[in-house]
């Protein structure tokens, strides 16, 4: 007997569907699995074999051949253990009268029968609706991930002798309720603006950076509190939506790193070491092509750390990124694109030592040094990077000082009403944030008056900018303005823009 059963096969993150056809028929004693498995898939026979036995059911004797069709997809991972289960028993005749069409199966079985969770739910759950598919039987461990996929009827499952009670009718198992998602703030690992001493030039870039989504990098020496305004990012970007939430959910499903409450509820915050390498920073892998770190960082932030002490391999990948917002990785398993729209912040030392051009300290850096130093980071990185910044040291009085500073929830505030502006500015377009703005979008809402024309001209030839510098200059002036709720762009804006590059002095 032949018996067809629905699972789901991951490809970055698509889900595809996978008819598991198996054949149970007389003959010599033999168990074949086709239809290009990886190691992980063929190895589910001894799993499935000693689940079946453990849980009391009968394994069936004879010729058996498992099919997973298409066969021009590599089936990879072991979440095709329950469907492979099921359908040996619906073609040996031991699930009489179950109704197991149009229900997808999904789960990686123990040898005891437990039905173990398995990476990846959320977006195959996703993917498979959309293709009409409205019944699901999902690992209970993976219940909080899959219950917030509206619109459908998930029935989770711990055991397959609980499965197969269920599809004989002899126990109900009761759909997932839809979780309903409430947005988290980020704690920030303990930090908060009100924290921070002295730094107003930096802690109103990073208001900016925010409020536009833009890119930024603090440059000065070591203790000035380059780290600290960084870990503030998180605490002052605005809540997550629900489809942004599902966006980021997904990446990090497939990558394995979704925590136990079934969906990301709060903004990434990556802080990757600086000898991550470049399959690390754009993701890859031998067999599964997964997400890597500016991909898990996408909806979020991606923090670099002393950034001339990465290696140049990983950083000058970031190049194409920043620009369009995605990635597509291509290993000799596959293609495929990621998602990686973030907002980069970097901090580094002016020079190897890190009191070049301290107030109060003495380099001891040779100018070669310095040279060699900053070259580490090419040009074409930083003419990505809008917000350029320098932060010196702080004086003891300003540490010691009472004067409340403004706090992280005030700060985010401004930053709502920034972006909410931009929201009904975009609203058609589909961009989210200035940072996003095209050509099109900045001829339509960066229009300079004569005198604001004049400043940026001045600007850009003084400083040798070049045309992507200048648009992402439009686009901070259009952020600066819009936290002062102007419509116009004013020659204020412009300046406090033009500020904030730093120009040659990182050349």
């Amino acid at each position: 007997m032949i018996a067809k059963i629905v699972c789901y096969a991951l490809q970055g993150l698509e889900g595809v569907p996978v008819e598991v056809e198996t054949d149970v028929s007389k003959g010599i004693p033999a168990y074949e699995m086709v239809g290009l498995p990886d190691a992980a898939v063929k190895e589910s026979k001894e799993r499935v074999r000693s689940a079946i036995k453990n849980s009391a059911l009968l394994f069936p004797m004879g010729k058996i051949t498992v099919n997973f069709a298409p066969a021009d997809i590599r089936k990879e991972g072991a979440a095709f253990d329950l469907a492979v289960a099921v359908s040996l028993l619906k073609a040996s005749e031991q699930l009489v009268g179950a109704d197991t069409h149009g229900i997808v199966f999904l789960g990686e079985l123990a040898l005891d029968g437990a039905v173990r969770p398995i990476a990846g739910l959320l977006p195959i759950l996703i993917s498979a609706k959309a293709q009409g598919y409205t019944r699901f039987v999902v690992p209970a461990a993976n219940a909080k991930e899959a219950a917030y996929l509206g619109g459908a009827q998930i029935y989770p499952v711990s055991t397959l002798a609980e499965t197969v009670r269920f599809l004989l009718g002899a126990e109900a198992i009761m759909p997932l309720a839809p979780e309903q998602f409430v947005p988290r703030l980020h704690a920030g690992q303990g930090a908060d603006l009100r924290y921070v001493k002295g730094q107003p030039v930096a802690r109103r870039a990073l208001e900016i950076a925010v409020a536009g989504g833009h890119n930024l990098l603090l440059v000065g020496p070591p203790g000035t509190g380059k780290t600290m305004l960084a870990r503030c990012l998180p605490t002052v970007m605005p809540d997550l939506t629900f489809e942004e939430a599902l966006e980021i959910t997904k990446i990090h499903s497939v990558a394995g790193t979704l925590g136990e409450d079934g969906i990301v509820s709060e903004r990434p915050f990556r802080t990757p070491h600086h000898t991550a390498t470049t399959v690390a920073m754009c993701g890859g892998g031998n067999r599964a092509v997964h997400p890597g770190e500016i991909s898990l960082a996408h909806g979020g932030v991606l923090f670099l750390d002393e950034l001339p002490e990465y290696k140049r391999s990983p950083l000058e990948a970031l190049r194409q990124p920043l620009e369009d917002g995605k990635i597509t990785v291509s290993r000799s398993a596959g293609s495929v694109t990621f998602p990686a729209r973030f907002m980069l912040c970097a901090s580094m030392n002016p020079c190897p030592c890190g009191n070049y051009g301290s107030a109060d300290k003495v380099c001891t850096c040779s100018p070669a040094e310095i040279r060699r130093y900053r070259k580490k980071i090419s040009g074409p990185l930083l003419d990505r990077i809008d917000l350029q910044v320098e932060v010196d040291n702080v004086s003891y009085d300003a540490l010691t000082s009472d004067r409340e500073q403004e706090s992280s929830e005030r700060v985010r505030e401004c930053v709502n009403v920034a972006r909410s502006i931009q929201s009904v500015r975009f609203e058609e377009s589909g961009i989210r944030t200035n940072s996003e703005m095209g050509e099109r979008e900045l001829a339509a809402f960066c229009r300079l008056s004569e005198e604001g024309e004049r400043i940026l001209r001045e600007a850009f030839e003084r400083m040798k900018l070049s045309a992507r510098a200048r648009a992402r200059i439009l686009k901070v002036s259009r952020t600066i303005a819009d936290l002062a709720a102007c419509e116009e762009i004013l020659p204020a804006h412009v300046c406090e823009a033009v500020s904030y590059r730093l120009g040659d002095s990182l050349d």
